[in-house]
C-alpha cells in the first residue's frame, strides 16, 4: 500500500515537473504564473503544505535577492554611471572599446545589468569615435559576462543561492563565482575583440529618427479634404514621409500622389520626429499628441523598461496623459515595421517613444518604473550630488562589510535599505509600487518544487538512474549534460526560470553520484547566464537589438562563437576551481 502511494507521488511529481517545463516554454511572458500553478497543484495533492510554503517565502537567499532588487531602485536613479559614460569615447577606437566594455562588465558585477546598459545607450549612440553598430551588441555581452563575476552580479546567481540554502548548505560567498567568471570574461573578450568589427555599421541618423511612426488625423472642415496628397504639399515635407493612410478601417499603402484626402483619414508618417511640429502648418491636421493639448517644444525620448506597467496595453488604453502627464508623439520598434493606427499599437518592452510632456511629467514617481529616459526631461526624483554619491558608496560599503566581516549580506542590505529610506533616497511608495512580486513567486515556487522532488523520492530515482546510465563513466559527462541542458533551457525560457527548474535535478544527481555538488551548482548558474545567440534570451539583448537595428542573423553570427568559447571556458574552469 505504502509502495503504491509512493509510486503515485513519483508519477504526479514527474508530471508536475514536465508540465512546468512545457508551461514555461509555451508561456514565456508569464513564468511566475506557470511556477505558481505548479505550486498550487502540489499543495492541492498534499505534496507540500502551507508551513513549508511560509518557510520558503522567507528563505534568506530569497529575501537577500528581493532586498537587492529594491535597493537597486535607488541605484538606478544615480547619475554617476551616466557621467562616467560621457568620458568613454575619446582617443582611438581600440581604447574607447576597451574602456566601454570594461566599465560595462565591472559595473554589471555590482549593479543591475539593464540599468547599466541603459545608462550607456545615449553615449554609445552619439559617440563620434566608433560606429554604434560595432559596440552595442558587445556591450550587452559584456553586461552578461560581468554579471557572472559575483554573487550579486545577476539575479540568476542569487536564485541559485536561495536554492542552495534550501538544501541546508551554507550560503554561497560573494566571490565564489569570480575565478571562473574572470577566466570566462577574458576568453570571451578575446573573441569579441576579434569579431566585433564584423558587425554591421549602423546609420546614426536612422537610430534616432528614421524609424519613428507618427500619426495625424484629418479633422472636420479641414482645408485638406477633397484635395490630393501632392496638392496639399504632403509629399515634400522636411524629413517626414507619408507612408500610409487609414480610411474607415482600410489601409492605403503606398500612398499615391493623387490620393484625395477625406475627413477622418489617419495619415501615418515616418522620419525625423523632431520635425513633427511642421505638421501644425496644415489646417485641420492634428497629431496624436495634439489631441491632448501637449505638443509644443517639449519632446522627450524614452525607452520602455522590461516589467513596465504599460507593456501589453495599447497606446490608447495605457492612458499616458493620466499616468505620466504626457502624450505619445511617435513610436519606434526596431526590427519590426509598425503599421496601422498609432492608438492601437500594443506596447512592448524595448519600444522607443517620443513623448510630448506636461509640466508635471518630471515629478511623476512612476517614470523610473516604466521608462529609461534617453533625452529631454529627466525625472525630478533622479539622485544627484551628495545623495547620488552616498547611495553608491553605501551600496559598495554594504557589500564590502559582508565580504570582510562575519556580518551577512542580508543584514547589511537591511541596514542599507533603512539608510536609503531615512535619507529619502528611496520612498516607501516606490517600494510598494515596484515590489518584485514576479521574482518572489518564481523563487518561492521553485523552492517548493525542489522540496517536492526531494520529499517524493523522485530526485533519488533520477539520481540513481543517472548513476546507472553513467555505469562507471566519468562524472564529468553528467556535469557537461547539466550545463548544456541549462544553457538550452535559458534560450527557450528565461535565465531565472532555467536556473530554478534545473537546479534540483543537478543537485540531486551530484548527491546521488556521491560527489561535491558545487561543480553542478556552478554549471547551473553559469549555464543560465549564457544567453548569447537569441536577442530575446536576456533583457540587455532585447535593449541593444532594438537600439542597434540588428537582425537575428547578427546575433547568431556574432553570438555563436562567443557562446562556444563561453561554454568551453566554463566546462574547463569549474572543475578546476571546484573539484568533484
Amino acid at each position: 500500500m505504502m509502495s503504491s502511494i509512493a509510486s503515485q507521488s513519483h508519477v504526479l511529481m514527474l508530471l508536475i515537473f514536465i508540465g512546468t517545463f512545457i508551461g514555461l516554454v509555451k508561456y514565456q511572458k508569464a513564468p511566475e504564473k506557470v511556477f505558481a500553478s505548479s505550486c498550487l497543484i502540489m499543495l492541492l495533492f498534499s505534496l507540500t503544505n502551507t508551513e513549508k510554503l511560509f518557510q520558503n517565502a522567507v528563505n534568506p537567499g530569497l529575501v537577500t535577492l528581493i532586498l537587492l532588487i529594491i535597493c537597486s531602485f535607488a541605484l538606478e536613479r544615480t547619475t554617476l554611471l551616466a557621467k562616467l559614460s560621457s568620458q568613454l569615447f575619446n582617443g582611438s577606437k581600440i581604447k574607447s572599446s576597451v574602456k566601454t566594455l570594461t566599465l560595462t562588465a565591472l559595473s554589471s558585477a555590482l549593479l543591475n545589468n539593464t540599468a547599466v546598459v541603459a545608462a550607456l545607450l545615449n553615449s554609445i549612440k552619439n559617440n563620434k569615435v566608433i560606429n554604434p553598430g560595432k559596440i552595442l551588441l558587445p556591450v550587452s555581452y559584456a553586461a552578461i559576462l560581468g554579471g557572472t563575476l559575483t554573487l550579486v552580479g545577476t539575479s540568476t546567481n542569487l536564485i541559485v543561492n536561495s536554492l542552495v540554502i534550501e538544501q541546508g548548505l551554507p550560503s554561497l560567498n560573494f566571490f565564489d563565482f569570480t575565478l571562473v567568471g574572470l577566466f570566462v570574461l577574458s576568453t570571451c573578450f578575446v573573441v569579441i575583440a576579434l569579431t566585433m568589427m564584423r558587425l554591421p555599421d549602423m546609420a546614426k541618423v536612422e537610430v534616432s529618427t528614421n524609424e519613428y511612426f507618427v500619426e495625424a488625423k484629418v479633422l472636420e472642415d479641414s482645408k485638406l479634404i477633397g484635395r490630393s496628397v501632392e496638392d496639399n504639399g504632403l509629399r515634400n515635407l522636411d524629413s517626414l514621409f507619408l507612408v500610409e493612410v487609414i480610411r474607415r478601417g482600410r489601409l492605403i499603402s503606398p500612398v499615391a500622389p493623387d490620393e484625395v484626402l477625406e475627413q477622418g483619414d489617419k495619415l501615418i508618417f515616418t522620419g525625423d520626429v523632431s520635425k513633427v511640429l511642421t505638421l501644425k502648418q496644415f489646417d485641420g491636421l492634428s497629431t496624436f499628441a495634439e489631441i491632448d493639448g501637449l505638443l509644443q517644444n517639449n519632446l522627450t525620448e524614452v525607452m520602455i523598461k522590461p516589467g513596465a506597467t504599460v507593456i501589453g496595453k495599447t497606446l490608447k488604453s495605457a492612458g499616458f496623459r493620466a499616468r505620466f502627464d504626457a502624450a505619445v508623439v511617435a513610436i519606434r520598434r526596431d526590427g519590426e515595421r509598425l503599421s496601422g493606427k498609432l492608438g492601437e499599437v500594443v506596447i512592448k518592452e524595448g519600444d522607443f517613444f517620443v513623448l510630448a510632456v506636461g509640466n508635471d511629467f518630471s515629478s511623476r514617481t512612476n517614470l523610473t518604473k516604466n521608462f529609461y529616459i534617453l533625452s529631454g526631461h529627466e525625472a525630478d526624483n533622479m539622485l544627484v550630488g551628495k545623495k547620488s554619491w552616498l547611495t553608491f558608496i553605501g551600496f559598495v560599503g554594504a557589500i564590502a562589510i559582508s565580504v570582510l566581516t562575519e556580518i551577512s549580506l542580508l543584514t547589511c542590505l537591511i541596514f542599507y535599505l533603512a539608510a536609503l529610506i531615512f535619507s529619502k533616497s528611496l520612498a516607501l511608495n516606490e517600494i510598494k509600487r515596484r515590489f518584485p512580486i514576479e521574482i518572489w513567486i518564481i523563487v518561492l515556487s521553485a523552492l517548493t518544487l525542489a522540496d517536492g522532488l526531494n520529499n517524493s523520492g523522485l530526485s533519488d530515482i533520477i539520481a540513481s538512474n543517472v548513476e546507472a546510465l553513467l555505469n562507471g563513466h566519468d562524472v564529468y559527462f553528467a556535469f557537461i549534460a547539466i550545463f548544456i541542458i541549462t544553457l538550452i533551457t535559458t534560450e527557450l525560457v528565461t535565465n531565472n526560470a532555467a536556473a530554478a527548474l534545473v537546479f534540483p535535478i543537478a543537485y540531486n544527481i551530484a548527491i546521488g553520484l556521491g560527489v561535491n555538488p558545487m561543480p553542478f551548482i556552478m554549471a547551473v548558474a553559469f549555464g543560465a547566464s549564457g544567453s548569447f545567440i537569441s536577442p530575446y534570451g536576456y533583457q540587455t539583448n532585447v535593449m541593444v537589438y532594438n537600439a542597434g537595428n540588428y537582425k537575428l542573423t547578427d546575433f547568431v553570427k556574432f553570438g555563436l562563437p562567443v557562446s562556444i568559447v563561453y561554454s568551453a571556458s566554463v566546462l574547463f574552469m569549474i572543475p578546476r576551481v571546484f573539484p568533484f
